[in-house]
């Protein structure tokens, strides 16, 4: 019975005892099911109440199964929004932005601000889109990159992001122990110098923020609802300071309350130092904005990540957006950028006699000597602490410093070590394992933050806030870039899983923010740009090199497909020419593993050049053989072999052979060529299993095809039957005797084994290799279906007794060696156009062929040898093949040795017609009857190409014994007129007892090669 839809059977997250198992088709259209039986996890869709009472049940289930302590989760506010205004609320908006206010004037102070909230702003937008399209777990943005564009950029911006974070902490604790040390100077205390306080301060806060995080994400999340209510008492504290009269120590120090003249002088810049520019300034203040990911980064300990990320992160951004802009035009209307703090410093208590400077000249100071020196200690361009100045209460901006930059240092040491644990799961990365455990009901990853707290200390030891600042904005700038690269490159792939739930995002902004976010990069600091970009391509190289076992549906994997799909249906439109020819290559190989030799040889000249499909042929009704395509195209891979594979199964052999030559393929994309081994064991095989063989290679030139037989001297087969392992603690051993005896008689599948002549347990038929089809009943089938719950008993608990395995992926054929300086010989004996050739040639251009020679052997009269060598000589210099050397055979025409014609009468003499005295009639009745046997008629007509097989075989043995590889003109008979017993006896002539590989080719006679340009 069918079962009923369920979440269950979509969700991958529930314990596995008790998930739910949606039928397989295999099940429905197979199993039989006694009376009341149904498939597990499958309610009965017309009993709704069946259905509640197993849904009772498992909730029952479930609560028993509870653990006693559930992790902690977050919603949108508390885990997202406040986590993100905290990081984003850092130690540059109270240290840094009146200073940047006062280089960059309000005007452009604005600008920077407006420009990372636009790229913050697009990149919420595609974070939004992102974390809804799916479930998110932990990871934060490494996960949300890695899921959407693959393992290979994932992994990049996860080592990146990861550091990012952990010299986030550094930073706000370096503007920590600055406050710290600016306190302590006023109270005229001093540890050692203000460099090295900054570092033992600093040392001794990152130890102590260790301590916290190793206390747990709750004990976090309170701290930071207490860091939040200090700072909003600051924001309270700073603005009300700007609206009261001001006093005379604030005034000293250039607070003047809201005035426009100071407004207005301070919206223009007024540069100073090394950083006084748009871009240092900009490199300077940007990390402040890097806080948006706070939120996305704990995405594993949210109730509900893809409502919170986009609620929490995107309104984040424009609360704190408002909160800079505010600040920085309220504290450039209220102080002057120069003061020298000095409360003498009056126009009544100077004598000052010459013209007074600046703007405190029109409120009574003087501010001109430190002005004119440099040597001003307060005002915006001069004083870190502005804000507290300012402030109605300073020790709550004080208060507030310590907050946001405890709060922001807390939130990136918290997210650091969870986006590495996420990495090291997914193990990208050799080395890094170890940081992959977790402890506690939220797995914390105690270890990652160690490894954090150690990168924190190291570059807090630096102890200069504006040099860490900008190593910072090229990473988040990165992430930012490919996040929203991501989010483009998903839209635009049209894949029917990107469906994100948040709908207010567009490609082009996107494909914008990522754009800008890369071009921001180099502009602020190119070096540090530089160092980045080299980080992604070597771990995006180690990645793609060492292709790991992650298959996450990322939008890379939908763009390749686009863009197959794409090419292939515009390669309809290009019309074939010469110059263009490829031999693409239908490979009769059965299983590819079965074939190695056969198969290295078509990937040989095939690789990086044309389309190459293995094609397996299965008869009868099972298909247990073709459940092992992942397992074939693995092999393959592993042995650098670019090639598809394909299983069909069919009632008969050369059916099945002709469906694949006629349907494989796609457009212009279609086999030209056909593959296919040499029947070995042709003479001991079934008439019918020979009639099939040569059949295909008739079918093969009725589609127009070219045909290409390899020999091996040993063979082509590797497979071999192997006992496979049984289970003896489920298994009955009388009942595994019956099967076995059971399947052995009924079962139609067809597998194929070594050949073994007719003896054995063969049935009928052959493969392309020559290898005799066994049919064993218990080989090659699964060990442990899911399915096999509803079997028989006898039958469900017995493993299979043989299977057939092929080669190693180890193996090494002939064809993936490195060859020595031997030669290439082509029997370049019948015009085919030029695929005897062709092959060869594109042979030699790989490095383990490129050193052997290539040798063109023709057929020829002495008397004009020399003509015909330079003929053909010179129509080789014109297709440009490189080959140097051809030998005329005038030996083709001469009669065969006596003993040599002696053993090809012994080779046929077994498919001969005994056909005595009998009548025209009874001979054409016994033809029909045996169309595979040879008459003396057949003899006759064939006698001279006999006779020449019979020679070529002779000239084989003096030239080519030592050959790498001997190529050979495949002869072609009528279709029907030449007995397949007599056309595989002159192959079998012209190949035996030859110790290279012998390849016949023959193309389909029209022109692959051509003498010119167009």
């Amino acid at each position: 019975m069918d079962a009923c839809p369920r979440y269950e059977f979509y969700a991958l997250s529930a314990p596995p005892g008790r998930r739910k198992i949606r039928p397989t088709l295999d099940m429905l259209r197979n199993a039989t099911l006694d009376k009341g039986q149904t498939f597990p996890g499958s309610p009965d869709c017309g009993d709704p109440d069946k259905e509640d009472v197993e849904k009772e049940g498992d909730d029952k289930d479930v609560e028993a199964d509870k653990p006693k302590s559930e992790p902690i989760r977050f919603g949108w506010v508390t885990g997202v929004m406040i986590r993100c205004m905290l990081n984003i609320w850092g130690v540059i908006l109270y240290l840094r932005l009146p200073w940047i206010t006062a280089q960059a004037g309000i005007g452009l102070t604005w600008l920077i601000i407006l420009m990372s909230a636009v790229v913050t702003s697009i990149t919420g937008l595609s974070i939004s889109a992102i974390s809804t399209n799916g479930k998110v777990k932990a990871g934060g943005t490494y996960f949300l990159i890695s899921r959407s564009l693959g393992p290979e950029l994932g992994g990049s911006i996860g080592l990146l992001f990861s550091f990012a974070n952990a010299v986030a902490v550094a930073m706000h604790v370096v503007g920590f122990a600055e406050t710290v040390k600016d306190l302590l100077v006023e109270f005229d205390v001093e540890m050692s110098d203000p460099v090295n306080d900054i570092r033992i301060i600093g040392v001794i806060t990152t130890t102590l923020l260790l301590g916290i995080t190793f206390a747990g994400m709750e004990w976090e999340a309170k701290a930071q609802i207490v860091f939040f209510i200090v700072i909003i008492l600051s924001f309270i504290s700073y603005f009300v300071g700007t609206i009261i009269p001001t006093s005379k120590e604030q005034q000293s120090k250039g607070h003047f309350s809201y005035k426009s003249d100071i407004f207005l002088q301070n919206i223009m810049p007024e540069w100073r130092g090394e950083d006084g520019s748009f871009f240092g300034m900009f490199s300077i203040f940007f990390p402040s904005a890097t806080g948006i990911l706070a939120g996305a980064n704990i995405s594993g300990d949210l109730k509900d990540p893809e409502a919170a990320i986009p609620q929490g992160t995107l309104m984040a951004i424009f609360l704190t957006t408002m909160t800079y802009l505010a600040i920085a035009a309220t504290i450039g209307a209220c102080v002057i950028r120069n003061a020298s703090g000095n409360l003498n410093d009056t126009m009544m208590a100077t004598n000052f006699t010459g013209d007074c400077v600046g703007l405190g000249c029109g409120y009574g100071w003087n501010f001109t000597e430190c002005t004119l020196n440099g040597t001003c200690k307060y005002g915006l361009a001069n004083d870190y602490q502005a804000m507290s100045m300012v402030s109605a209460f300073s020790p709550l901006i004080t208060a507030g410093i310590f907050a946001a930059t405890l709060s922001s240092a807390l939130a990136c040491f918290v997210s650091a070590p969870k986006v590495f644990q996420c990495l090291c799961q997914d193990n990208l990365y050799p080395f890094i394992g170890f940081f992959s455990k977790g402890y506690g009901k939220n797995k914390e990853p105690l270890r990652a933050y160690g490894l954090t707290y150690l990168l924190a200390i190291a570059f807090v030891l630096i102890a200069e806030l504006n040099t860490i600042a900008p190593i910072i904005s090229n990473f988040f700038l990165c992430s930012y870039a490919l996040i929203n690269f991501s989010c483009f490159h998903a839209t635009i792939t049209n894949s029917p899983g990107w469906r994100p739930s948040f709908r207010y995002f567009s490609k082009w902004t996107a494909l914008f923010g990522s754009i800008i976010s890369v071009v921001i990069m180099f502009l602020l600091t190119w070096w540090a740009a530089l160092i980045v970009v080299g980080v992604i391509v070597v771990s995006l190289a180690y990645v793609t090199y060492k292709k790991p076992e992650a298959n996450w549906g990322s939008s890379v994997q939908a763009g390749t497909y686009s863009m197959a799909l794409s090419n292939a249906v515009n390669l309809v439109n290009v019309e074939d020419h010469v110059k263009n020819f490829r031999p693409q290559c239908m490979v009769l190989s059965g299983p590819p593993n079965f074939r190695p030799a056969l198969v290295d040889f078509a990937g040989a000249f095939t690789k990086g050049v044309s389309l190459m499909i293995c094609g397996n042929v299965l008869e009868g009704q099972d298909t247990s053989s073709a459940n092992d395509h992942d397992e074939q195209v693995q092999w393959m891979s592993s042995r650098k072999v670019r090639s598809f594979y394909t299983c069909i199964t069919t009632s008969d052999l050369r059916t099945g052979a002709r469906n694949l030559m006629q349907v494989s393929g796609l457009g212009r994309l279609k086999p030209n060529t056909v593959v296919l081994g040499y029947k070995q064991n042709w003479q001991m095989d079934s008439p019918h299993s020979l009639e099939s063989y040569v059949g295909i290679i008739h079918d093969a030139f009725d589609i127009s095809a070219g045909v290409c037989v390899l020999r091996m001297r040993d063979g082509l087969d590797v497979s071999r039957k192997v006992k496979a392992h049984v289970n003896q603690g489920f298994e009955d051993p009388e009942a595994t005797l019956a099967l076995d005896n059971k399947r052995e008689l009924e079962a139609p599948a067809v597998f194929w084994g070594r050949g073994r002549g007719m003896g054995g347990r063969k049935r009928g038929g052959q493969n392309p290799s020559g290898c005799t089809r066994m049919a064993f009943g218990l080989c090659g089938s699964k060990m442990s279906r899911p399915e096999d719950i509803l079997e028989p008993k006898q039958e469900r608990n017995i493993s299979e007794a043989f299977r057939v395995v092929g080669a190693d992926k180890c193996l090494e054929t002939v064809f993936q060696g490195k060859q020595k300086k031997k030669n290439i010989d082509i029997y370049w004996l019948f015009d085919d156009g030029g695929l005897t050739l062709l092959i060869p040639y594109l042979l030699t251009r790989r490095k383990r062929w490129s050193r052997c020679k290539v040798r063109v052997f023709i057929s020829g009269q002495i008397a004009n040898a020399e003509q015909q060598r330079e003929e053909i000589q010179f129509l080789l210099n014109k297709f440009r093949l490189g080959f140097h050397e051809v030998v005329v055979l005038p030996e083709m025409k001469w009669k065969p040795e006596e003993t040599s014609l002696k053993e090809f009468e012994d080779l046929i003499a077994p498919f001969r017609f005994n056909e005595g005295q009998k009548g025209q009639e009874a001979v054409e009745e016994m033809r029909k009857e045996a169309p595979w046997k040879v008459s003396e008629e057949d003899l006759q007509v064939y006698k001279k190409k006999t006779e020449q097989h019979i020679c070529l075989h002779e000239i084989l043995q003096d030239n080519s014994r030592n050959a790498a590889l001997i190529v050979v003109s495949l002869p072609v008979v009528g279709k029907g007129a030449c007995p397949s017993s007599l056309y595989m006896a002159w192959l079998e002539t012209i190949s035996k007892d030859l110790h290279p590989p012998v390849a016949f080719i023959r193309g389909n006679q029209q022109d692959v090669l051509t003498l010119y340009c167009q």
